[in-house]
């Protein structure tokens, strides 16, 4: 006969055992997401910047969402090696999510990457040509036999080569160095380079009068935009639809207070979170309107441009093979959230030509 003791310590473990069957908290119920940024902040600052999905992550607009699902847990990555970075811890399983490049998605998707396009975040992004103060390089043109700095595999990467290209040279034509964009800015301030392909960080060494910033694609052929998504694992996506509607619906929801002009000076004081000044992120925002880079929508226009960007990557030999884009962007949860938040036309939409569709196309 079991004594009342032994009994009482029977009960309590059955009602342990109940407990955590039943929390959705527990270790074996709890879904861990993991998104990846191909960025990192100025000294390896956790944040990025300049995005819906920076804002959403660095005011937590996610943890928000999921208030009402204690079972989901969210991971943030920041990658110095960028999209490259990125496609290597997608291979090997080790995020569900990422805001990506253009460029590296579509390497990704050529060496057999399962993931889907959802939304756009970075969409529309300029590059920009740096020398050093005083250098006798003027124009794209003068960088034939220079040293030019490009970080390869990433979307500067194919918008310089299609920058070259527009202006008579090729890869060839000039050195380039593979430099992370850290690098570029101690090689420009030393000036053992002659030049610099890159992004916003470029202003702040022109607004300390250590570079000068000689051409910029704003204004230019709108073919040499860089475009970033979220992208994400068929797999996740497949298993976790709920969540994954959540994950859109949150950065949608960044998106909206991103494009809102009269948030235009926050914004940027969000961005400078990364460590690098809100001045470069106002320059890199000059004369043009928020609702236009921070659009979350995958239009005619960007999935067109990946097409394009597909076929020129394997032409400038970035690419051995083709890469079919048919069936790789998934707008359903953008839709969906879009219809949630009654934001149904408030982003304007393009066609595959880049002319804006009227209401209701």
């Amino acid at each position: 006969m079991i004594g009342i003791r032994t009994l009482f310590r029977h009960l309590l473990a059955g009602a342990g055992l109940l407990i955590a069957a039943s929390s959705p908290g527990s270790a074996a119920d709890t879904i861990t997401v993991r998104i990846g940024f191909a960025s990192v902040g100025s000294d390896n600052r956790q944040f990025s910047g300049g995005s819906s999905a920076g804002v959403a992550h660095s005011e937590h607009y996610l943890d928000r969402e999921f208030s009402d699902r204690p079972d989901v847990k969210i991971e943030w990555f920041f990658f110095k090696g960028a999209g490259p970075a990125v496609n290597e811890a997608f291979a090997n399983n080790q995020l569900d999510f990422a805001i990506q490049g253009d460029l590296p998605e579509i390497i990704g998707r050529a060496n057999g990457l399962k993931t889907k396009i959802l939304l756009a975040s970075g969409a529309h992004a300029p590059i920009y040509l740096a020398v050093p103060v005083g250098s006798p390089v003027r124009k794209v043109a003068d960088l034939r036999g220079k040293k030019v700095s490009i970080f390869r595999g990433t979307n500067n990467h194919l918008a310089a080569v299609k920058v070259l290209a527009g202006n008579g040279l090729q890869e060839k034509d000039v050195q380039v160095i593979n430099m992370d964009t850290a690098t570029t800015n101690a090689a420009l301030t030393s000036k053992d380079i002659d030049a610099a392909f890159g992004n916003f960080p470029l202003a702040g060494l022109a607004e300390k009068n250590i570079v000068e910033i000689i051409y910029t694609t704003k204004g230019d052929n709108p073919a040499y935009e860089r475009h970033s998504t979220l992208i994400g694992q068929e797999a996740f996506i497949k298993a976790h639809p709920d969540v994954t509607q959540k994950i859109v619906s949150a950065i949608v929801k960044a998106a909206r207070w991103s494009s809102e002009e009269a948030n235009r000076e926050a914004f940027f004081e969000f961005s400078a979170r990364t460590g690098f000044p809100a001045s470069g992120y106002r320059f890199d925002f000059s004369n043009q309107e928020l609702k236009y880079r921070n659009t979350p929508i995958v239009d005619a226009s960007i999935i067109e441009s990946y097409r394009v960007q597909a076929k020129q990557a394997k032409e400038f030999g970035l690419l051995r093979r083709d890469v079919d884009i048919d069936g790789w962007f998934d707008r359903s949860f953008l839709d969906a959230a879009l219809k949630q938040q009654g934001l149904v036309g408030y982003w304007q939409e393009y066609d595959a030509s880049g002319k804006p569709l009227a209401a209701g196309q």
